[in-house]
């Protein structure tokens, strides 16, 4: 459970936060915004540890009260959590706390987490992780009780934009006309989606991608890279924690999404179409997560390749494996093809997320790959 002093950079949110709770003019809902691996769940997290610890100093938790240590283990009776999760089996709405345990032994490890490490430690297998309408029962009840400690009440939302729309509805209702002493943390990765009366009814964090030296420092002092790699991973990084851990050493799921790029481009250039369409249905196999993130991955990389062509190395962002690759590859992805694949493959994202057929939809992607392959 992280302290102010272990969430990387982002000093300016950090003081204008101690600020508001120093002049007791804490605010009743937060929206903390930004990009993946720019910290908002840690800050949300300390700042929850700042609220309830019973003494505090001025720039973090002391670490050592009762409040502090229910807090170490995610125990505080104040603190409350709302996340994403998929039903269990039986049809009936499932709510967060089935999944407390799960949640709590992720966020021991790491407050540095992405939806699909979470997806992947529940077993959602394909579905679609939502925040279900009895969530909102469930919050109210959680409210309507007095403080355990005497102080603060603590609702943190990750990911709020998951919210189902009756949900959402019911939510703000009580972002309206909180209960005293209640503050409620929204963790949004895309805040774009949530109900303009929800963003309107808070007041925005906004959290901007790290400075490379933040990144630089972390990887030095908490990861053993001498500064020369630790440089060259927190360029590649744009801004991003995540990113970085992942640079250390490709993940998994970055590798795979990888090496379906270069399979898809490969194939769509030497119009394998019984290759495009075996590749298709194994993408259509994987849950519908895990589709987004290929295709969030295969539109970052075409721009990379993209801008590779420039030869301006501190314009690409890249690691060396994806850099051995666009030494070929990028010439095939230039001025008159790069907005048409960025189009096909959004297009793509667009019609997952509406739930179409994967397999019509990623078929129909690749065969048009074909033709925006050979525009050079």
């Amino acid at each position: 459970m992280p302290f102010f002093r272990d969430v990387v950079g982002q000093d300016e949110a950090k003081r204008l936060l101690l600020g508001c709770a120093h002049d007791g003019k804490m605010p009743h809902a937060l929206l903390f915004a930004g990009k993946l691996g720019t910290g908002k769940l840690p800050l949300a997290l300390a700042l929850s540890r700042y609220l309830l610890c019973q003494h505090p100093d001025p720039e973090d938790a002391c670490g050592k009260c009762p409040a502090c240590k229910m807090m170490d283990r995610l125990a505080h009776p104040d603190l409350h959590f709302v996340f994403p999760i998929v039903k269990r089996k039986g049809g009936k709405d499932t709510v967060c706390d089935e999944y407390l345990s799960q949640w709590r032994e992720m966020l021991e490890r790491n407050a540095y987490v992405t939806l699909q490490q979470w997806m992947e430690k529940i077993d959602a297998g394909n579905q679609q992780p939502q925040i279900y309408v009895r969530e909102s029962d469930e919050i109210q009840r959680k409210l309507s009780l007095k403080s355990s400690q005497g102080g603060y009440k603590v609702m943190l939302v990750w990911l709020p934009e998951k919210m189902n729309v009756e949900c959402a509805n019911k939510l703000l209702k009580l972002l309206e006309e909180p209960p005293a002493k209640t503050v409620f943390l929204l963790v949004s990765e895309q805040p774009e989606q949530l109900l303009a009366t929800i963003v309107s009814r808070t007041q925005r964090i906004n959290l901007h991608p790290l400075e490379d030296a933040d990144i630089v420092r972390f990887l030095q002092e908490r990861c053993g890279l001498v500064e020369e790699d630790a440089h060259d991973i927190a360029h590649r990084s744009a801004g991003s924690l995540i990113k970085a851990l992942e640079n250390i050493q490709l993940s998994d799921e970055n590798k795979l999404c990888f090496e379906l790029f270069v399979s898809l481009m490969r194939q769509a250039y030497s119009r394998d179409i019984r290759g495009l369409k075996s590749w298709s249905e194994q993408v259509a196999g994987m849950g519908r997560e895990r589709q987004k993130n290929l295709l969030e991955y295969c539109q970052r990389m075409a721009r990379e390749n993209f801008v590779n062509n420039f030869h301006r190395k501190e314009m690409v962002y890249m690691n060396a494996e994806e850099e051995h690759f666009a030494v070929r590859f990028s010439p095939f992805i230039n001025e008159r093809n790069i907005f048409q694949i960025m189009a096909l493959l959004g297009e793509a994202q667009a019609h997952i997320e509406q739930n179409v057929n994967p397999k019509m939809v990623f078929f129909d992607m690749a065969l048009k790959m074909i033709i925006e392959m050979k525009q050079r």
